[in-house]
């Protein structure tokens, strides 16, 4: 507890002296974090820090920089502040990595953050940056993200990435489907969703599981055909472990049919990859060895390194980030564009929004991938408000 108090008085010192006087409770919470503070700890604490914090705000900015001086020793210096740390099983051609955003709408400083970190690993040791747009959901696309996400990530990275949209490469997966298929690897499911969930919770296999590679061919062939299974009729599924003890692992499912008029391929298509399926062939197809995506992943990520194993492939290193929470900005795509639509906002370029579209009238690149150097490849969440992130780009746009 000792230990606790002056630590949290340090780090509040700190963050007051590099704000005017005024520390701000979710960074000294923050940098706890690294200290080894746990999150489910912070209900524990909380009354304690702040009160330190109060105390420290309570103070004239000479006192807090005199008491800092007696205190500079208790802050670490976090890992990866300064410089990146490394990344394992670099080869010689250095790496190839990818940003995989979704188009439904432009991209915000999150993405900024993620993209950012990938790029300087790319920088640092060679290889490229592939930039993929994922849009194998037809039903959750904004039409304009395409062109915006294109330009944003040109400018953020100077034109130094590739792109790739997933729509255009439907025959790909449709092959790896039947790849898996004669390896028995896969099924087609034709079992009512809450028959199959009843399966899943009793730990018991589905009927559909067991049928043979003939048959599982044919119903493929039914789900391609326009006069074959309708939506909601069959799945494609993975045969992982229906006694995984994660119920989300158990024979989750690759691909679905959706009717859904996509706005590239119009209705060419009638069966789409799921997320875990398209990312999985991409990702070896494209020769991807290191990806840097947010934890909530984590379960993805065990999804896709299945298939990999059932293929005969090694999959790619991945690491995992954690969110920067922000107490007093709204960064979900959805609840912007809705709020540019109800007139709240002029459009995504409106300075009061956190888009890359509106922040880079102001901000240079280099100070993007400065706070991402900074963040570093951590999987603690980072709390701040809208003050002291804006006070920290403005420093690194500045330097």
């Amino acid at each position: 507890m000792k230990s606790l108090e002056q630590k949290a008085r340090a780090y509040a010192l700190k963050n007051a002296v590099a704000h005017e006087g005024k520390a701000n409770q979710g960074s000294v919470i923050s940098s706890l974090f690294h200290e080894g503070l746990k999150k489910d700890e912070v209900s524990k604490y909380i009354k304690i820090i702040s009160k330190i914090v109060s105390e420290v705000n309570s103070l004239s900015l000479e006192k807090q920089e005199k008491e800092f001086e007696n205190l500079h020793d208790e802050v670490s210096e976090r890992k990866g502040r300064e410089g990146l740390q490394e990344l394992p099983n670099v080869g010689k051609k250095g790496v190839t990595m990818r940003f995989a955003p979704s188009p439904s709408g432009p991209l915000h400083i999150g993405h900024a953050m993620t993209a950012s970190l990938s790029y300087l690993y790319v920088k640092k040791y060679g290889g490229k940056l592939i930039i993929r747009i994922e849009d194998t959901n037809p039903e959750n696309i904004y039409p304009p993200a395409y062109k915006m996400i294109e330009n944003e990530m040109n400018w953020l990275f100077k034109k130094e990435v590739e792109f790739h949209i997933q729509s255009y490469r439907m025959e790909i997966y449709y092959d790896y489907v039947e790849k898996l298929l004669k390896k028995n690897a896969i099924y087609v499911c034709t079992c009512r969703q809450n028959s199959f969930e009843k399966c899943v919770l009793e730990k018991k296999d589905c009927p559909c599981r067991s049928i043979d590679k003939k048959l599982n061919l044919l119903r493929w062939k039914k789900m391609l055909d326009k006069n074959g299974f309708e939506p909601g009729e069959a799945v494609v599924r993975f045969k992982s472990d229906m006694r995984h003890p994660n119920p989300a692992m158990r024979d989750f499912p690759l691909a679905r049919i959706n009717l859904t008029k996509h706005p590239l391929q119009k209705n060419k298509y009638r069966v789409w990859p799921l997320m875990n399926f398209a990312v999985a062939v991409d990702d070896l197809e494209m020769k991807i060895t290191h990806i840097i995506r947010a934890k909530d992943h984590i379960d993805n990520a065990r999804r896709q390194e299945m298939i990999f194993k059932v293929l005969g492939k090694k999959s790619p290193w991945t690491g995992f980030l954690g969110k920067i929470k922000f107490t007093d900005l709204e960064i979900s795509k959805t609840k912007m564009r809705q709020a540019i639509e109800e007139g709240k906002y002029s459009g995504w370029d409106d300075p009061r929004l956190p888009t890359l579209e509106a922040m880079k009238k102001k901000y240079k690149p280099r100070a993007f991938w400065k706070f991402a150097e900074q963040i570093g490849l951590s999987e603690s969440d980072k709390i701040m408000d809208k003050k002291e992130f804006f006070t920290l780009l403005d420093s690194f746009n500045k330097s």
